[in-house]
């Protein structure tokens, strides 16, 4: 019986969105595409007058964990690392495949469908979140919770 709680506990709680301030992280996820990599796709929402960056991403599931973004160059699409992604006052920032996301490579396991784990977030305003991520099988995507903490 605790057993059921909990979960329905835990469950109930990844679907909360992060918070920070005025910062909130919703739709958060990941997805692997082989035992080496994966990444992690969200939308930030920035409530507050004033921008911010996310400066950093961590994540003890890989040796290194980076933010990434999309480029095309002779009509392929590469992925290259980025010093920080813009959350513009009052607006957002959509971490979406295809465009900006965190980067896992080097992952020490590979990351089954239906696994947590927490990514921090870090703010150039000094703030961070915790966003407890849920890995997505094929198909899988936005809209599935994620959940954060301060």
């Amino acid at each position: 019986m605790f057993r059921i709680f909990a979960m329905a506990a835990l469950a109930l709680i990844a679907a909360q969105p992060a918070i920070a301030a005025d910062l909130t992280v919703t739709d958060a996820y990941a997805r692997s595409g082989n035992p080496n990599t994966g990444a992690a796709f969200m939308t930030v929402v920035n409530a507050g007058d004033t921008p911010d960056r996310l400066v950093e991403a961590r994540s003890d599931v890989a040796r290194k964990t980076e933010l990434h973004t999309h480029v095309i160059s002779d009509g392929i699409a590469r992925m290259r690392p980025v010093d920080a992604i813009e959350i513009p006052a009052g607006g957002e920032a959509r971490l979406e495949r295809g465009g900006d996301h965190v980067m896992f490579i080097g992952l020490h396991e590979p990351l089954p469908p239906g696994a947590t784990f927490p990514v921090e977030l870090v703010f150039e305003s000094g703030r961070s979140l915790t966003v407890e991520l849920t890995v997505e099988g094929p198909g899988g995507g936005m809209g599935h919770g994620g959940a954060a903490t301060e």
